[in-house]
């Protein structure tokens, strides 16, 4: 099994890159939905009409989100850790994918940047 790690800079508060990921209003907005999500340990959510699924393991309001994630048909899951902190430009989003098949790493690394936080950062840094 195989881990990712990713840091991205996002310039937004990290109060509004938290609702990003817990919220289920805003995570449609960016292109997440359909999504079940709520920020509370064992949450069992789904993203994407459940493409992505999983519960949650950890949660820390504004801070970290730990959660148990299921691609498609795994057998096991994968741990994703989104870890988020304040700098002088906005937030810094700190990822780490844990436990991903050998196989489906190359997809799963662009993915994060393509469909999750990409679009994520687009949303929430596009000027008011």
């Amino acid at each position: 099994m195989n881990k990712i790690h990713k840091d991205y800079k996002i310039k937004s508060s990290p109060e509004s890159v938290w609702r990003a990921l817990t919220d289920p209003e805003e995570i449609d907005a960016w292109g997440g939905g359909p999504v079940e999500m709520d920020a509370v340990i064992g949450f069992s959510f789904s993203l994407w009409g459940g493409d992505i699924h999983g519960r949650n393991l950890e949660v820390v309001s504004g801070k970290k989100l730990v959660q148990e994630w299921y691609n498609g048909d795994w057998r096991e899951p994968s741990t994703v850790t989104f870890l988020l902190s304040s700098e002088e430009s906005g937030t810094r989003l700190e990822l780490t994918h844990e436990d991903i098949p050998e196989e489906e790493v190359d997809d799963i690394d662009s993915g994060w940047d393509d469909f999750y936080i990409g679009p994520l950062k687009d949303y929430l840094e596009i000027p008011s």
